[in-house]
């Protein structure tokens, strides 16, 4: 599995909750609401790759009601990460425990469990655990094809991801190398994150494609992020200093070129990276 560091995700949060696509985000809403209509129990989320909690804290705000979160993640330094994050957001704290957080926010009452688990290897297990949406944000596009077609075959539970990387990028200004950088990032891309070689931008098609052929009606919408110095400095930075990392990894750009590129990425005025937001429900 690989590894993120809780302070690049706490930096790419902003960015994230404001490009989740709002109009697929009340599709799912409008899902939710006729599937629980003799619903008693609260709204059970299955969470994968939570990372920490930046999912929840997006997506619990626009859910209705009361609500049971599973927070799985590989990294347990992260699921701790994710407990002091929810606790710092929420209104209040109702209980604290080793295996269950109990929040209010907005007066909704959150329930969240946390799983230290390896989803490579048992993502069919946690398929099989009663849920009423499965979500994920920014984790598709590491998994591997043969990974995705295990998923599909196995998911039975209405599916929300956003922020799967799309393979799109545009800065400025301009640099000469970005054509040639972007083809040595995808390369970085499909190197294998714990899952195999990963999909990478073509995670989303994959899903899309496989999801149809098991009888699921899926929708996709844009959720690029658009990046400003003004808002963004630090963001840009970081993320300018990982790509020029990963692209100086695979070989393909000379030193001269890539310090040159990665400068200019790292005090450029503005970017878009492209994202898919995607909803897979029964039914028509």
């Amino acid at each position: 599995m690989s590894e993120f560091s809780s302070q690049w995700l706490a930096m790419r949060e902003p960015a994230d909750h404001r490009s989740t696509n709002p109009a697929l985000r009340e599709q799912l809403n409008a899902v939710l609401t006729v599937s629980r209509t003799n619903a008693t129990h609260p709204l059970r989320i299955i969470d994968l790759g939570s990372g920490t909690g930046s999912n929840l804290r997006g997506l619990a705000p626009h859910l209705d009601g009361d609500q049971h979160w599973t927070l799985i993640d590989y990294d347990p330094k992260l699921l701790e990460a994710a407990r002091l994050a929810l606790k710092a957001w929420a209104d209040t704290t109702e209980s604290n425990t080793d295996t269950a957080l109990h929040l209010k926010k907005a007066g909704k009452r959150i329930q969240v469990d946390f799983l230290c688990t390896d989803l490579s290897k048992n993502i069919e297990t946690i398929l099989e655990q009663p849920a009423d949406l499965l979500t994920a944000a920014a984790f598709f596009d590491l998994v591997a094809e043969p990974w995705l077609e295990r998923f599909c075959s196995a998911l039975c539970t209405p599916f929300y991801t956003v922020l799967t990387y799309d393979g799109t990028e545009q800065w400025m200004p301009k640099h000469p190398a970005d054509e040639e950088a972007l083809r040595a990032f995808h390369a970085h891309q499909a190197t294998d994150k714990g899952f195999g070689l990963a999909a990478g931008p073509r995670a989303v098609d994959i899903m899309q494609r496989r999801l149809l052929d098991y009888g699921f009606q899926v929708s996709i919408a844009p959720s690029p992020w658009e990046l400003d110095q003004t808002h963004d400095a630090k963001l840009i930075h970081a993320l300018a200093t990982g790509s020029a990392q990963a692209v100086g990894e695979t070989g393909l750009l000379d030193a001269a070129t890539l310090a040159s590129w990665k400068t200019a990425r790292q005090e450029a005025q503005a970017c878009t990276i492209g994202h898919w937001d995607l909803l897979a429900t029964f039914g028509s």
